[in-house]
């Protein structure tokens, strides 16, 4: 990881390069599953289901999903693994060392093996995957208003999106239970968890340039959440009416 500048808005810009250590074979943490599937449980609703991972790499994910509801009527999607290790974080920061990461899904979306062959399908597990390792692969870390391109340059995740890069929020699907945010498993150990809500060049260049709080603003005026839309309106994108 190399910093390449400082952003108009005054944050530092950085570009991951090749991963220079090796594979790491890891093995899930017991006591963490344990205690983010009661957390996940305890805040949002039963969990139907967990995809495993058959081999880790330097942690182990899984992802628990809870099917929609009346009252969530949409799929959400928890990573079980990223805070097995703590991130890299600068001086100050050292709370938030340690991480989770979640995404909401429309009710329509399709969760089968056969589905997931298809990119359009599976980019979100994909991406909730590649965010939850990327902080241990390049010895830095996440946090919220951080945000990441999907490569460089950047390209869209899967064909039916223009979406190619994520910010990390606060998961406004869950306003009203603000406990979920944090799940204290020690007294040198609190987990954070952040949404993620993928966003369009066009957001991402606004948000270098004025900075996190003023993409939020608009991004929350527009009703912009962790639940994905893949064909959302750009929040910066004026209409034009012809005559």
């Amino acid at each position: 990881m190399v910093n390449i500048g400082t952003s108009p808005s005054g944050q530092p810009i950085y570009r991951h390069g090749e991963r220079q250590t090796p594979f790491q074979l890891a093995l899930g943490n017991e006591e963490t599953i344990k205690a983010v599937g009661e957390h996940v449980e305890q805040y949002i609703g039963r969990i139907a289901g967990v995809y495993h991972e058959m081999i880790s790499d330097l942690v182990h994910l899984d992802l628990f999903l809870v099917a929609p509801t009346p009252e969530r009527n949409f799929y959400t999607l928890v990573t079980c693994g990223m805070s097995d290790l703590p991130m890299t974080v600068p001086p100050g920061a050292e709370t938030y060392r340690y991480a989770e990461l979640m995404l909401a899904l429309p009710p329509t979306w399709r969760f089968s093996q056969e589905d997931f062959k298809d990119e359009s399908c599976y980019w979100p597990i994909r991406l909730l995957k590649t965010m939850a390792r990327l902080p241990h692969e390049y010895n830095t870390w996440l946090h919220l208003g951080h945000t990441v391109p999907n490569g460089d340059p950047a390209e869209p995740y899967a064909a039916g999106t223009k979406l190619n890069g994520v910010m990390l929020t606060i998961p406004a699907s869950l306003d009203n239970v603000p406990g979920f945010f944090k799940l204290k498993l020690s007294e040198t150990k609190t987990v954070h968890f952040f949404g993620l809500v993928p966003l369009y060049e066009e957001e991402m260049a606004f948000k270098l340039k004025h900075g996190a709080d003023k993409l939020f603003e608009k991004l929350d005026r527009a009703g912009i959440s962790e639940l994905l839309d893949p064909q959302r309106k750009c929040v910066l994108r004026k209409r034009f009416w012809f005559w």
